[in-house]
């Protein structure tokens, strides 16, 4: 490997960082040119670039500091970077307010110094002056710059995750890990890892007490050796991060694991013991220096439920409306395609465990529509030729948007399951009906699609405690994305 190649591999998320500033810092100044140029074309009282000058400047200075305030600079990544488009959106918004607060108080001031309380003030004002006449420019072309702003950075980040992802898939700035731990909770991080190489995680291989299991492998991953060894195998393996996945392990053993970690100098994460409980928005507290895991009660609002509600509504007129035409030619094409109904119907479990009735396209043979489980293969015979296509673009969930309009169901939300299912349920598996059901969700999005819905719990949990109008919007159009992809189900 050459100096370089060796640089960029030690310092990967430092140059990552610093080029995604960059970037920001070209698209926000696109977005200010892009507006100026806007609102010349659409009226024809024109003012010169030249008086946008400190206005510009201010936006940019502005929005970059928001960016790195709301997290857009972190180098750890929320579940599919749902957190960062949210991120985006906040920042710009408060970029907006404080760009509009400076304009007007920190505005150009010929006031002469005096004495006194009100002379400080003048002077104070004077030496913060922007020199900025918010009468200068236009306030179209202050709104255009930060709906540009908006939009350009929601696709350049967009883009930008991709190319970070191709490059940790052909294995450019990817971390060599280790997973301590070999049991069941280790294997589900392996399977997280495998599943998701977008993380930028190259698993070594698992380190185990179990002396039966060293030399084994597990899922193309081999058993290393004993934490006895576990200095010898970091520095062999060029380790950066080390995965305790013991959550069943007493405490003092995985705290001697951790300060032989810390001796070396190697970043370590630890699955706490109660990992549900984890996923959960808790509050730490002490009772005379004793931690206490609380669970604050969390209830949504009146007005969060009504807005939910409207979006709902809207999106189900704008897809059943708009989609008219495609839904006869659906029906017309099912009814050609195999002898049966166009709609298969099903009883699935809802909020608070009430059952309903769910409507899709029907995709499979009618003896096939049973409660069997859901083909895994494009080849499965049980789906037809309409049905296959139906499937693969998810078209087959259209009639879904009829049970959003009755209530049973939302735009964005856990998917449904069957009752013989929910009759299995656990404690943990009975939260996903905590949220009405949706017709799409971060586990539909997610690189565990193929997967069984009550094997991803993840994606529900982190759901539910973080749902709010504003990722519903993010889901919704991450869908869109995954739809025109092809990458539905089979």
């Amino acid at each position: 490997m050459t100096q370089l190649g060796t640089f960029v591999r030690r310092n990967f998320e430092p140059l990552l960082l610093s080029a995604q500033v960059v970037v920001d810092l070209l698209v926000v100044v696109g977005a200010c040119l892009t507006a100026w140029w806007v609102r010349e074309q659409l009226i024809t009282d024109p003012i010169a670039l030249s008086q946008y000058r400190e206005f510009f400047s201010i936006t940019t200075a502005v929005t970059l500091v928001c960016f790195h305030w709301f997290g857009l600079y972190s180098p750890i990544k929320s579940l599919l970077n749902v957190q960062e488009f949210k991120g985006v959106f906040k920042s710009t918004v408060a970029a907006f307010l404080i760009v509009s607060a400076l304009a007007v108080f920190l505005r150009g001031t010929n006031q002469e110094v005096t004495e006194g309380f009100m002379g400080r003030l003048v002077a104070l004002h004077q030496a913060f002056d922007l020199d900025v006449n918010p009468d200068a420019y236009s306030r179209l072309t202050q709104i255009l710059c930060f709906a540009l702003i908006l939009f350009f950075t929601l696709i350049s980040r967009f883009v930008s995750f991709k190319v970070i992802q191709h490059l940790h898939r052909r294995g450019i700035g990817n971390r060599n890990v280790i997973i301590v731990g070999a049991g069941v909770m280790g294997r589900r991080l392996q399977k997280r890892f495998l599943i998701v190489p977008t993380l930028g995680l190259n698993l070594a291989g698992f380190i185990d007490d179990d002396e039966e299991l060293v030399g084994s492998t597990i899922d193309r991953s081999r058993v290393l050796g004993t934490t006895r060894e576990l200095e010898n195998l970091l520095g062999r393996h060029k380790v950066s991060d080390v995965f305790i996945a013991m959550p069943e392990e007493e405490e003092d053993r995985v705290m001697a694991i951790i300060s032989e970690l810390e001796r070396v100098g190697v970043a370590y994460h630890v699955v706490p013991r109660f990992y549900h409980l984890m996923s959960y928005k808790v509050r730490i507290e002490n009772l005379d220096s004793i931690p206490l895991i609380t669970r604050p009660e969390r209830r949504s609002s009146l007005l969060q439920n009504f807005a939910k509600r409207l979006v709902d509504i809207g999106v189900a007129l704008a897809f059943l409306g708009g989609g008219g035409v495609f839904f006869l030619v659906s029906a017309i094409l099912i009814k050609r395609d195999s002898p049966g109904p166009v709609f298969f119907k099903q009883t699935r479990i809802g909020l608070n465990g009430k059952p309903f009735r769910m409507f899709k396209f029907r995709t499979m043979h009618t003896v096939a529509c049973d409660d069997a489980v859901a083909p895994n293969s494009e080849n499965d015979p049980r789906v037809t030729r309409v049905g296959r296509f139906l499937r693969r673009y998810s078209l087959d969930e259209l009639p879904n948007f009829l049970n959003v309009l009755r209530g049973e169901m939302s735009v964005v939300g856990p998917r449904p399951e069957m009752p013989f299912i929910v009759e299995t349920y656990g404690p943990m598996d009975r939260e996903r009906l905590r949220a009405k059901p949706g017709v799409t969700g971060l586990w539909q999005i997610s690189y565990a699609r193929k997967g069984a819905i009550h094997e991803n719990l993840d994606y529900d949990l982190y759901y539910i405690e973080n749902q709010s109008i504003l990722l519903d919007l993010v889901i919704i159009a991450l869908t869109g994305f995954a739809v025109a992809k092809g990458t539905g189900a089979y």
